[in-house]
């Protein structure tokens, strides 16, 4: 039925049934208020002052002095901005396809029908759901520490071990498997994904001679694809994002030689730490601004590779 339609049955209802539904209408108003005042207070109002913010030189004490451009023309001239953005591409770029295919790998085993399965697949979901916690950055800097876990695995077998962490050659790295590690969301999304493929073309795959390989990748990959672009989106956006485990592993500093310099983190070090709001806010701009473009050129990517059954 249409709105005026429906705006027309209304008008020519008893009184007593619009007075119903003008209360049931209250109600559900009312309802949507907590989400609503969360909306206005915690989302858009606090995004709109970070947009005036942004052109401003605010450090909490004084009132905010605008200065128009001049926070985009000191971003375009600090080399530890370029080097953070550098630090964070490298780790959202190389740890999101392998946490992928990783997750994609262990969804694909679960898939066989093992017994147990459900043990099984909270235990590996359990990474995701702790792998931003501040114990778990902990344990991961305590394990790859110089006297950590990896150096005692390798000193059993004859190799020395070094500081992973305090390495800028594998300090990063580190946090690229930590990351990794926590495949458990994409792997249920997956695991769910692979449930949906009807049997019958792998059974017709097999008749026709066609091996695992081959199943793989021209039944599970193109009909997986959706599946594929939904987790790939999600896990970008997450990892752009990832503050936790920088700001643990390298005690705030995002060292050595701020080899792990997050843009979040070093965000946090202008915001909270030199009390430069104002060039903070505008940063944040900046990683809203890339965050969107990476997004919209997957979505415009996507209509070349995702498949969809229609």
């Amino acid at each position: 039925m249409s709105v005026v339609a429906e705006l027309q049955q209304l008008k020519k209802a008893p009184q007593g049934q619009r007075k119903r539904r003008h209360k049931d209408n209250k109600a559900g108003h009312l309802f949507l208020l907590p989400w609503t005042i969360g909306l206005f207070g915690i989302t858009l109002f606090p995004m709109a002052a970070s947009l005036y913010l942004a052109f401003t030189n605010y450090n909490l004490l004084q009132p905010p002095e605008w200065i128009g451009m001049d926070n985009i023309t000191r971003m375009m001239g600090d080399d530890r901005l370029h080097n953070a953005i550098q630090v964070t591409f490298t780790y959202v770029f190389v740890g999101v396809p392998i946490q992928l295919a990783v997750s994609l790998a262990i969804a694909m085993l679960l898939d066989r029908g093992m017994r147990g399965l459900a043990f099984y697949r909270s235990v590996f979901y359990l990474p995701s759901m702790l792998g931003s916690s501040v114990a778990i950055a902990v344990l991961w800097r305590q394990i790859f520490g110089h006297s950590g876990l990896i150096n005692q695995l390798l000193g059993m077998v004859g190799i020395e071990g070094q500081g992973w962490v305090s390495s800028p050659d594998t300090a990063l790295g580190t946090l690229i498997i930590l990351h990794v590690w926590t495949f458990g969301a994409p792997m249920v999304i997956f695991l769910a994904g692979l449930r949906q493929i009807p049997d019958m073309y792998y059974e017709a795959a097999s008749i026709d001679g066609a091996g695992r390989i081959k199943q793989f990748f021209t039944i599970t990959i193109p009909l997986l694809t959706p599946i594929i672009f939904f987790n790939l989106v999600l896990q970008l956006i997450g990892a752009f994002q990832n503050f936790t485990q920088a700001f643990i592993v390298s005690g705030g500093s995002g060292g050595p030689a701020d080899s792990t310099l997050f843009y979040t983190l070093y965000l946090y070090q202008q915001g909270f730490g030199r009390f430069d709001m104002g060039y903070a806010s505008a940063m944040a701009w900046l990683l809203v601004l890339i965050i969107a473009a990476i997004t919209a050129i997957n979505f415009w990517l996507s209509k070349y590779w995702v498949h969809y059954d229609d």
